[in-house]
C-alpha cells in the first residue's frame, strides 16, 4: 500500500472514531441531563401532596392513618400526577395481572387517560417514610436510587416522600426532543465525517506530494542525474529537506567533476614522465641518442619525477583513508618559524628572494605535529621559490583570542605574479593547475597544496589563498590554540 493510501487511511480512521465517540458521549450527555431534567419536574409536581402529607400529618400527629394503607396512598399520588406525564405503578394484588393494576387504582370521577399510562417498568415508585427514613406505605426497593423529597412542619423534618428516580423516557416532549437532538447530532456528525474526509485527502496529498518529488529526485541521483533540483516553496522540515537535498546533488555534482577531473589529471601527469622517459630509452635503444652518460641522467630525471608524484600520490590517498599519522606535542610558534628561517635562508638566498618574519614578543604555543608543520611550510615556501617568481616572502604570525576559542593566524604572502581570482578556490585541489598548457616548468604536479591542505585540517584548522597585499599569492593558516 503506498503511504498517500496508508496516511489517509490512518487520519481518516482516527478522525471517524473521534467523531463517533463525541456524537456518542453528547448523545449519552444529552439523554441523561434530559432524564435529570423530568426527575426534577416530577419531584416539583408533586410538592403541593407533599403540603397534603404535611397537614394530614399536623391533623393525626402521626402517620397512622397511612400505615398499610396503599390505596388511600397511591390515590392521592395518582390524584396529583392524573394531569401529569407521571403516573404511578400501583402495585397490583396477590396473582392479580398487570393489566388490571390501573382498573383497580379507578377510584378517582374520571380514569387516567390511555397516554398517560407507562410501560411496565417505566413508572416510578413511591413510597412516604418518616423522620428516620423507615418506610410506613408504599414501594421502597433497594436496588433502586430514590429522591427523598422531605416533608416539613413547623421547621421541622417529619418525614419524606421517596420517589424513584426514571432511567429513561417514554413519553412526553423531552422525548421528543431528546430524540430530535439525536437527529441533529448524527446529521452533524455526518457532515462533520464527509468535512474530514475531504480535508483528509487534501492533507495527506499535501504531505505526500513533496515526499513524492524528493523521492523522484532521489531516484534521479541514483541514476547519476546531478542536476536535477527540486522547487518546494515551503517553511517546514520538508522544504529543509528538499533545501538539504539540492545542497546534496549539488555537492554530488561538485564532487563528480572534481573526480573527473582528477581522473584525467592523473592520467596526464602520468602519461607525460612515461612517454618521455619511453622516448628517450627507444632513442638510445635504436641508436639515435648516444648511450651517454648525459642522456642516462635525463633518462633518470624523468624516472624520479615519476617516482615523486606516484609517492605524492600514495601520501594523498593515505591521508583521504586516515593513514596519514600526526603526533600531537605542544609546539611553539616562534621555534618553528626560526627552523624554517634556517632551512630555506640558503635557498632564497640563491634564488634572490628576501625572507621577512615579523616579530611578536608573546609566546604562542599550539599543540601540533613538526614534522608535519615543516612540510606544510616547505611545500608551500618552495611553490613561492619554484613557481611565483617572487623577489619577497613575508609571514606574519597574529594571536586572536575570543571566549569560544583561540587561535594563531599565520599569513605568508609573496609579491609574485600572484594567481587569478577564479583559481583561489581551487589551489587545494588535487593535480589542479593553473596553467592549462601544464608545463611542468612553470607549474608543479598540483599535489603539494592539497596535501597542505590536509595537514592543516588535521590540526583542527583552516587554510584559504587570496591575494596578497604585496601583489602576489597570499596563504592563511588559521591553527587553534593550547588553553
Amino acid at each position: 500500500m503506498k503511504i498517500h493510501n496508508k496516511l489517509f487511511l490512518i487520519l481518516f480512521s482516527f478522525s471517524f472514531l473521534l467523531i463517533t465517540s463525541l456524537v456518542l458521549l453528547m448523545q449519552w450527555s444529552i439523554g441523561q441531563g434530559m432524564i435529570d431534567y423530568v426527575n426534577a419536574k416530577e419531584v416539583k409536581a408533586l410538592q403541593p401532596l407533599v403540603s397534603q402529607f404535611a397537614q394530614r400529618y399536623q391533623r393525626d400527629s402521626s402517620w397512622r392513618s397511612f400505615e398499610g394503607d396503599e390505596r388511600q396512598f397511591f390515590r392521592l399520588v395518582i390524584q396529583q400526577l392524573v394531569d401529569s406525564q407521571f403516573v404511578p405503578d400501583i402495585p397490583p394484588r396477590k396473582r392479580e395481572p398487570h393489566r388490571q393494576r390501573l382498573e383497580r387504582s379507578m377510584t378517582l370521577d374520571r380514569p387516567v387517560p390511555p397516554e398517560h399510562r407507562l410501560p411496565p417498568g417505566h413508572a416510578a415508585d413511591y413510597a412516604l417514610l418518616d423522620s428516620h427514613k423507615k418506610v410506613i406505605v408504599g414501594h421502597y426497593k433497594s436496588d433502586l436510587k430514590y429522591t427523598d423529597i422531605p416533608i416539613e412542619l413547623n421547621d421541622k423534618v417529619i418525614g419524606y416522600l421517596a420517589v424513584s428516580k426514571r432511567k429513561g423516557l417514554v413519553d412526553g416532549y423531552e422525548l421528543d426532543f431528546l430524540e430530535q437532538q439525536t437527529s441533529y447530532l448524527w446529521l452533524i456528525g455526518l457532515i462533520a465525517l464527509s468535512c474530514t474526509l475531504l480535508i483528509t485527502f487534501l492533507l495527506a496529498r499535501n504531505l505526500v506530494g513533496p515526499v513524492k518529488q524528493i523521492a523522484k529526485g532521489m531516484h534521479q541521483l541514483s541514476q547519476g542525474n546531478f542536476e536535477h533540483q527540486l522547487k518546494l516553496k515551503r517553511h517546514d522540515e520538508i522544504g529543509q529537506l528538499s533545501e538539504d537535498y539540492n545542497t546534496l546533488a549539488l555537492t554530488l555534482a561538485h564532487n563528480e567533476q572534481v573526480r573527473k577531473r582528477w581522473l584525467a589529471n592523473t592520467s596526464h601527469e602520468l602519461r607525460t614522465p612515461i612517454a618521455i622517459l619511453m622516448g628517450e630509452l627507444e632513442a638510445m635503444q635504436l641508436g639515435v641518442r648516444p648511450l651517454s652518460v648525459e642522456n642516462i641522467r635525463s633518462a633518470n630525471d624523468e624516472a624520479h619525477h615519476l617516482k615523486r608524484l606516484i609517492e605524492d600520490l600514495h601520501l594523498l590517498n593515505s591521508a583521504e583513508l586516515g593513514g596519514m599519522h600526526f603526533t600531537m606535542q605542544p609546539l611553539s610558534i616562534a621555534e618553528l618559524l626560526l627552523t624554517v628561517k634556517q632551512k630555506y635562508t640558503t635557498i632564497f638566498k640563491n634564488n634572490a628572494i628576501e625572507l621577512n618574519i615579523t616579530e611578536f614578543s608573546e609566546e604562542i604555543t599550539i599543540s601540533a605535529d613538526n614534522t608535519r608543520l615543516m612540510q606544510l611550510f616547505g611545500n608551500i615556501l618552495m611553490n613561492a621559490v619554484h613557481y611565483a617568481q617572487c623577489s619577497k616572502l613575508q609571514i606574519a604570525v597574529t594571536k586572536v583570542t575570543s571566549i569560544s576559542q583561540n587561535y594563531v593566524v599565520i599569513n605568508i604572502e609573496d609579491n609574485g605574479i600572484g594567481v587569478e581570482d577564479e583559481h583561489l578556490a581551487h589551489l587545494f585541489e588535487y593535480l589542479y593547475r593553473v596553467d592549462d598548457a601544464r608545463n611542468r616548468q612553470q607549474g608543479g604536479s598540483g599535489l603539494g597544496l592539497s596535501l597542505c591542505q590536509h595537514i592543516v585540517h588535521a590540526h583542527q584548522g583552516e587554510i584559504a589563498a587570496m591575494r596578497a597585499p604585496l601583489g602576489g599569492l597570499g596563504i592563511m593558516i588559521k591553527l587553534p590554540m593550547e588553553y
